[in-house]
């Protein structure tokens, strides 16, 4: 099949539209406050209307939320101990926090069919290590196996952090992600579902959580809690009226995003649905074509999946670099899956113990990406499918 397409396939192209662009310039005519105001409350709101969950806070990128998410749970004090369960196969900002604040990370294997947490051996850890916490990343977009990962957190009474950094818009069993744990992170970087320039957001049900994240965002200082909340503090610290604005109740961080980025949010939230939807068909496209030919690649029967890639996995090593070499050819950028298996990255702590992943260990030899963005039509789909499957 021809592709529609002139230039080089990109594994991800800029979401910001003309339109966005020119609703930025009016809006900057204006003479508008810039950093942190009143559209980054909007912004929040609508995010969380819409996702839909009670409370979201915006940042400057999807790290800096994986960041906060790992932080205020460790300064909430409600896990008993400092154990996370971690994927082998993920981005480096989601596990990097829990080298950075103190944590001992245990890695989990991944799910042959999701590439996310194997639930099998996640249950198998939590017997063996009492973990308290479990880090999920639904990676490139396709959702982990909730149900199993669930019903174990029903089970083990652990906090669920859930990194949904690549999946905007992909729901499982008709609900979106970034709404199944006590707390979940999204990225707004370019390329992805919806772009800020830079930007993330941390979403949570729970008021404490909530309250912490707004302080360690902004450097630790209360200024962004309701009024009652605030009082509450500085009445519990005896804080100074005139010290008040400036009392410290975190040691914190200053990862706040600003109203011109959330002014671009908006912009981009009201197209959403759309680009998911692109998204969803081109996903559904490439899956048909890889299932029918008999090609490993990522599935999850009960999700609708909004990727921001499409990750398949070849016979083995030499395979994918005859793969790499047909796509470069043809101008179709490709990649590893994230970290490939954590333990082999060279950030990797030498004393954080290597896993037994044999899933990790196939992804990380013989795993690659290929473009999905709303850009790419169908036919630019196919053309990619070709190549690929082209390849003996």
């Amino acid at each position: 099949m021809k592709s529609t397409m002139k230039e080089k396939y990109l594994l991800a192209d800029e979401t910001i539209s003309k339109q966005n662009i020119d609703e930025l310039i009016a809006w900057l005519k204006t003479g508008p406050w810039l950093t942190q105001g009143a559209l980054v409350r909007e912004f929040e709101r609508r995010w969380g209307e819409w996702l839909p969950v009670k409370h979201s806070v915006f940042v400057n990128s999807g790290s800096s939320a994986n960041l906060l998410m790992y932080d205020s749970v460790r300064l909430s004090g409600k896990i008993k101990n400092k154990k996370v369960i971690v994927p082998a196969v993920c981005w480096p900002t989601s596990v990097a926090p829990a080298i950075q604040l103190g944590f001992e990370p245990i890695v989990c294997d991944a799910d042959p069919d999701t590439l996310a947490l194997d639930p099998e051996e996640l249950e198998r850890l939590l017997r063996q290590t009492g973990a308290a916490a479990v880090v999920m990343v639904h990676i490139l977009g396709v959702p982990a196996n909730l149900d199993a990962i669930l019903k174990l957190k029903k089970k083990f009474g652990f906090i669920l952090m859930e990194d949904s950094c690549a999946a905007t818009g992909s729901e499982y069993d008709s609900r979106r992600v970034g709404t199944f744990g006590d707390i979940s992170t999204f990225s707004f970087f370019y390329g992805h579902h919806l772009s800020t320039i830079e930007g993330g957001m941390v979403c949570t049900v729970d008021d404490e959580l909530h309250d912490i994240l707004l302080q360690i965002r902004s450097h630790g200082w209360a200024k962004d809690l309701p009024p009652d909340t605030e009082a509450g503090q500085a009445n519990a610290h005896h804080a100074m009226e005139f010290n008040r604005p400036f009392t410290f109740y975190y040691p914190g961080y200053n990862v706040r995003s600003a109203d011109l980025n959330a002014r671009i949010g908006l912009s981009q939230l009201a197209g959403v649905d759309t680009v998911i939807r692109r998204r969803i068909e081109n996903h559904a496209i490439y899956q048909s074509r890889f299932q029918d030919a008999g090609f490993d690649c990522q599935k999850n029967p009960k999700a609708s999946i909004c990727s921001i890639a499409f990750a398949g996995l070849a016979k083995n090593s030499a395979h994918r670099d005859r793969i790499a070499v047909a796509l470069r050819d043809k101008h179709i950028e490709t990649r590893p899956i994230g970290v490939g298996n954590l333990v082999r990255q060279p950030f990797w702590p030498k004393t954080g113990g290597r896993v037994e992943g044999k899933v990790a260990d196939r992804v990380y030899e013989t795993g690659f990406q290929l473009p999905n963005h709303p850009k790419l039509s169908p036919d630019d789909i196919h053309y990619i499918c070709d190549t690929v499957l082209e390849v003996e």
